[in-house]
């Protein structure tokens, strides 16, 4: 084989195995940043992974809010009307959060089915609310429509 041949074929093939290396290691490093979102109904089904990251949104259960006294440790529900999830979370909640307004909480499930989260974020305005939470509710709307028709017949 020619040398200058010989020289791009080796040229190229590492070309080809440090791009091939770089890519495996961001695909590796994108795979723990993956955080699904589950609505509470699935969650309470048991279909959400415990002890990986997860997002679940709804509406805050009225009456459901239990702040601690002494630090940041909060504790809520979660729900869209099918199901609740309890959530405790240690932090500063967002100003917007209260009983009866939407809100998404990222965290991993524990064996009990609490999330522990590690962020919530709550709607910016009167109209606006995630897209997942809104699709969540409507699904949950039409089963609950479906249902009553039903039960009417």
């Amino acid at each position: 084989m020619h040398p200058v041949r010989k020289q791009r074929l080796i040229i190229v093939l590492c070309v080809v195995v440090f791009s091939s290396a770089a890519i495996g290691l961001m695909a590796y490093a994108l795979r723990g940043n993956i955080n699904l979102f589950f609505p509470p109904v699935e969650v309470a089904a048991g279909k959400a992974p415990v002890g990986q990251p997860i997002r679940v949104g709804g509406m805050v259960v009225d009456g459901s809010v239990q702040r601690s006294d002494n630090s940041l440790h909060i504790r809520f529900e979660v729900t869209d009307y099918q199901a609740s999830v309890p959530v405790v979370y240690e932090g500063i909640l967002p100003d917007l959060f209260d009983e009866g307004q939407g809100a998404v909480a990222a965290g991993v499930l524990d064996e009990n089915g609490v999330l522990q989260a590690t962020e919530v974020l709550a709607k910016h305005d009167e109209n606006y609310m995630p897209p997942e939470v809104a699709e969540a509710l409507e699904a949950s709307k039409a089963m609950d429509a479906a249902k009553a028709k039903g039960a009417g017949e």
